[in-house]
This record gives C-alpha cells, sequence and structure tokens, in this order.
C-alpha cells in the first residue's frame, strides 16, 4: 500500500543533503570523452595508425583528461587542435604499432567521466571499448568488450545528472496515487527517449545551453506546484499531471541527447549506443526510485516516535527544490549572454 508519509521522510532527507551542497552543486552533466584509433594499411608505407581525440568542454572549460600513448611512440599531429563548443578536437598520426601497447587517460582516475575508444581495423571491423576511471589503462589486445558501455553510460548519466534526478524525486512525490505515478513516469520515459531519437538523427537540433536552462526551470516549476495547496494546483497538474510530465520529458530528453551528440559519435556507433544508452537511463531511474523506497523506509523507523506535519515538511521539500534549482536556472542562463 502506497504510504504518502514515507515519501515525504525520505525526500525530507534527500533534500537536507541538497541543501548542504547546493552552494557548490552546479548538476554538470557526465560528458564522455572520444578517443578512436584507426589502422591504416598503404603498400609503400606499411602500417601507420591515426588518432582522433576529443576532449569534452564544460561551463567553457575542457576536463583536465588527456591520452597517454607508449612513451617509445612518436605521436606527430594532423593540424592544429580545434575548438567546437562542446569539444577540443586533436588528432595524431604514428607508425607506432598502438594495437600492441597500452594506452591510458592520465587525470581520469579523479574524474566522473568515462573515455569511449573505438578501435577500427585496416579492414573496417570495429572494436569498441570503455575506460572508466577505476581503470584508466587499457591494453588493445585484449577481447573485444562491445558496446554495453554505452549502457553504463547511461547509467551514470541519469545518476549523476543531480537535475535529472531531482526531477523524478518531485514526480514520485508530487504523484501519491499509484496507477497515476506508473502512469506519470511511463510518459516521462516516452517523452525523452522520442527527443532523444529525433535529436541523435538530427531531426531536431537545438543549443544545448538554452536547454538545460529549461530543465532546470522544469525543477521549479514542480516545486511550486509541490508548494501548493492540491486545490491551488494547475489544472494541468492537477487533471493530468501525465501530460506536465510528457512535455517536460521532451525536454528532459534533448539534455540527455547532449551527452552523445555534444561530443560527435560516429554515424555508425549511434543505433547500438542510442538503445543502450537509452535502457541505461531507465535503469538509472528505476536505480533511483528503488532507493527512494530504501531511504523511505529506513527513515521512518528513525522517526516513527516523532509526530512530523506531513504539510510542513512538503513546504520543506518543495522550498528546497525551488531554490537549488533556480539558482541552476539563474546560473546556466547567465552562460548564455
Amino acid at each position: 500500500m502506497f504510504n504518502k508519509k514515507l515519501f515525504v521522510n525520505a525526500l525530507a532527507l534527500t533534500l537536507l543533503c541538497f541543501g548542504f551542497i547546493s552552494a557548490n552543486l552546479h548538476a554538470d552533466e557526465v560528458r564522455p570523452a572520444y578517443l578512436e584509433i584507426k589502422k591504416v594499411s598503404t603498400p609503400n608505407k606499411g602500417t601507420s595508425f591515426e588518432v582522433l581525440w576529443k576532449q569534452p568542454i564544460v561551463e567553457n572549460r575542457r576536463l583536465p583528461i588527456e591520452p597517454i600513448f607508449p612513451s617509445d611512440c612518436a605521436m606527430q599531429e594532423v593540424g592544429p587542435p580545434s575548438i567546437t563548443a562542446s569539444a577540443l578536437i586533436q588528432r595524431w598520426q604514428t607508425d607506432c604499432q598502438l594495437d600492441q601497447g597500452e594506452i591510458s587517460i592520465k587525470g581520469l582516475s579523479t574524474s566522473i567521466t568515462d573515455v569511449l575508444l573505438r578501435f577500427i581495423e585496416n579492414d573496417g571491423t570495429i572494436s569498441n571499448f570503455i575506460v572508466r576511471p577505476t581503470s584508466p589503462s587499457i591494453d588493445l589486445s585484449t577481447p573485444n568488450t562491445s558496446s554495453v558501455g554505452y549502457l553504463v553510460i547511461g547509467i551514470e548519466h541519469l545518476i549523476a545528472g543531480i537535475d535529472h534526478v531531482l526531477f523524478v524525486i518531485g514526480l514520485v512525490l508530487f504523484i501519491r496515487n499509484p496507477w497515476a505515478l506508473i502512469k506519470t513516469i511511463t510518459a516521462f520515459t516516452l517523452a525523452h527517449s522520442i527527443t532523444l531519437c529525433l535529436s541523435i538523427y538530427d531531426i531536431v537540433s537545438l543549443q544545448q545551453g538554452p536547454v538545460e536552462a529549461v530543465i532546470a526551470l522544469s525543477i521549479v516549476f514542480l516545486a511550486r506546484e509541490l508548494a501548493q495547496k492540491p486545490e491551488q494546483r494547475s489544472l494541468l497538474t492537477q487533471g493530468k499531471p501525465w501530460l506536465m510530465a510528457f512535455f517536460f520529458g521532451l525536454l528532459h530528453g534533448l539534455g540527455f541527447a547532449g551527452a552523445l551528440t555534444d561530443i560527435g559519435l560516429p554515424e555508425d556507433a549511434l543505433l547500438t549506443s542510442l538503445l543502450l544508452f537509452n535502457v541505461g537511463i531507465e535503469i538509472g531511474q528505476l536505480i533511483i526510485i528503488s532507493c527512494l523506497v530504501c531511504v523511505a523506509w529506513l527513515w521512518q523507523k528513525v522517526t516513527q516516535r516523532f509526530s512530523l506535519s506531513e504539510a510542513h515538511l512538503y513546504k520543506f521539500a518543495a522550498y528546497s527544490m525551488g531554490v537549488v534549482a533556480t539558482f541552476w536556472t539563474i546560473d546556466r542562463t547567465l552562460v548564455l549572454f
């Protein structure tokens, strides 16, 4: 049986944690770096390797990570580095046998991002790897780990994207009827899946900055509705909360797409990465909701001896969400100018 007080207690504890760290919280998305190594064989020159490195840029700063190749490899830079709104792009060429040595990513162990590594054989065979902070080095002679890494990226993107997490928590608290909650979460999932697909295939294209600002604004709206008495809420959220979740889900989907499109993944990897990334996002949502239920149960055990005012807790939750989301909205809007 759905226990609304249990969820209120859990959210109060969760948002209290947000309150302590909100001064330093910017809800940065996880932006994977991309390293492509292509093996090229020519009759006269033998075997060489072409290297493409895309280093993410977040809030006008590039992530402090870089590839480190074997010390005996002479890496010849191919043209000057180029910078886009989302990445620093560098290219090298070498005769060193990169497929036989170890490649590491300097600075990765102290970051929260991953590196998607793509190795292309001279016959066109493609191998995909994922280099993680817990293991920042890789030997390309090891077996292919396939594209399952995109699934992990999707899970990490949802969990590490604090704004998306806060929106999901807000939905769980806002919708107290189990069936209505299922419909609302389903609508949110369907919506962000649609815009994620449209964005990946360049059918819909919006600048990431304004999208991120509006995503933060969607949390402000949800917090405002939560702070109101049920009879004072807007007709949309009173009658069809799933429609509200669907609309904002479209925006969140564009934000999810930024993790893949901003870094510019190869076109022939889009379908697989899109499917696994989206599944990873859904798994991340389920993890968040499951954790909320567990925290709620534990928190209720701790506070069952005290008489808590449900109305006060709703106010606390709403204003905590609103303050943090308003900070994000202003911060992201100012970056646009």
